[in-house]
């Protein structure tokens, strides 16, 4: 009778893909159309900040060109990101055509922190937000 003999394959290792998923910041841009009273309402209502944190941002937006409203996963950023650009014109203003604009970037080459956010960018000054 012959021994059978079992050969075992060289164990494998796990790939270590148990990181943390990638952060996304959310960025409005700067256009001119929109006040800071609108800026602030509309942080304040689709991201929850208080008025003074709105207030940055619309100052941020306004002197830098972009803020980062929030910092957060892919879809909670894609979603903040339609809901700026779907949020309306600017009542206050008539040549106000449409929302603001903004982008979803990594946040790694933003400066946000945390679901808080932070803000970060280039742009102009008239008195109003954007």
């Amino acid at each position: 009778m012959a021994a059978t003999q079992t050969q075992t394959k060289p164990g494998t290792k796990p790939r270590d893909d148990t990181g943390q998923p990638r952060r996304w910041n959310v960025v409005l841009l700067d256009d001119d159309h929109h006040t800071y009273e609108y800026v602030i309402r509309m942080m304040q209502e689709l991201f929850g900040h208080s008025k003074e944190r709105a207030f940055e941002i619309a100052k941020k937006v306004d002197t830098d060109g972009r803020a980062i409203c929030l910092t957060t996963h892919k879809e909670h950023a894609e979603l903040k990101r339609d809901q700026i650009l779907a949020y309306g014109r600017d009542p206050l203003m008539a040549e106000s055509k449409g929302s603001m604009t903004a982008i979803i970037e990594p946040a790694e080459f933003g400066d946000g922190e945390g679901d808080a956010g932070g803000s970060g960018g280039g742009g102009g000054d008239k008195g109003k937000a954007s």
